[in-house]
């Protein structure tokens, strides 16, 4: 089964920090002429696709590479990778790190990456900056004309909540408002990330998932309980059908444990491609249910964090 995000790298600022260099990344051996290229990539501020995610201050998506400001062209061409989203991360307005997601493409890939943004001085609507849907293109074109207010469908909720969201059963979802075409190409469940630039402007980055191509195989959104002293489970999902609200009642994550724990403590996304080194209960969890590796991705508002969000492959 292949999964609809084919290569996952970081970008940490050099000792420097006038620069971002490799950090990491998680993919397959079929990809490893364009890890030797990333490997040895420094990007500056507003240069190719991580420094303009860093110069920006939100989430940049690219649907095109050839003709843009994407560095590897070639050699992405080359691995076919065919889209690229940057999702930096910031602690106040100083740059952590970018997170950069790779999907290819083929014949029956399905599903979406989409990119939202509201300007509360010009609407009171979340349009589409731009998305990648693989093959579903009636989806697509929905998607492209439709607008969400706060509080409606995944953007506008993930919008209203500024907290990650995980929303399942897409097809039978009402709340979901583009249901019926989702139904229709498979699409099942959606995580949608809130990023504020500024007082007056919103971006949510929303991943659709389908059953045959799916975006990860399980989801996970974890919180800081009260004392602020461990994550707790809020929510997830999980494509082997495990009941993840079950497995974690009454557990928790402390601050530093495993990356999950560890993303709080430094700020920092984390990339894992061997669950067995990662001592927290979630990986643990994960690996009984055959997965073998982890993607961690902090959502930080002003300073403090929010939520971390954990996907497993």
């Amino acid at each position: 089964m292949k999964t609809f995000i084919r290569f996952v790298e970081l970008w940490v600022p050099d000792h420097t920090r006038t620069r971002l260099e490799f950090g990491g990344c998680l993919c397959s051996a079929e990809y490893a002429e364009f890890k030797a290229v990333s490997e040895n990539a420094l990007f500056a501020y507003d240069e190719g696709l991580p420094g303009k995610a860093w110069a920006s201050g939100h989430p940049v998506i690219l649907t095109k590479f050839a003709n843009s400001y994407f560095k590897r062209t070639d050699e992405a061409i080359e691995a076919g990778l065919t889209c690229g989203v940057a999702l930096p991360v910031f602690a106040g307005e100083f740059l952590m790190a970018v997170m950069v997601l790779f999907c290819g493409d083929d014949e029956k890939h399905v599903g979406a990456i989409e990119l939202w943004h509201n300007d509360a001085e010009r609407s009171h609507e979340m349009a589409l900056v731009d998305g990648y849907y693989g093959t579903a293109d009636m989806f697509e074109f929905n998607s492209r004309h439709t607008r969400f207010p706060r509080g409606f469908g995944l953007p506008g909720r993930t919008w209203k909540a500024g907290m990650p969201l995980i929303v399942k059963d897409l097809h039978n979802s009402k709340a979901f408002l583009r249901w019926e075409e989702a139904s229709e190409i498979g699409i099942n469940c959606g995580v949608g990330i809130p990023y504020h630039t500024g007082e007056r402007e919103t971006w949510v980055m929303t991943f659709l998932s389908a059953q045959a191509t799916p975006i990860a195989l399980r989801f996970e959104i974890w919180v800081p309980n009260e004392a602020r002293d461990a994550l707790v489970f809020q929510s997830g999902d999980c494509s082997k059908g495990a009941d993840l609200d079950s497995l974690y009642a009454g557990k928790s994550i402390a601050k530093g444990e495993g990356s999950i724990g560890g993303a709080w403590a430094t700020g920092m996304p984390a990339i894992n491609e061997h669950l067995k080194v990662d001592g927290c209960v979630a990986a643990a969890l994960a690996r009984t249910a055959g997965m073998h590796q982890i993607v961690v991705l902090p959502v930080i508002e002003g300073a403090r964090l929010k939520a971390v969000l954990a996907w497993y492959l």
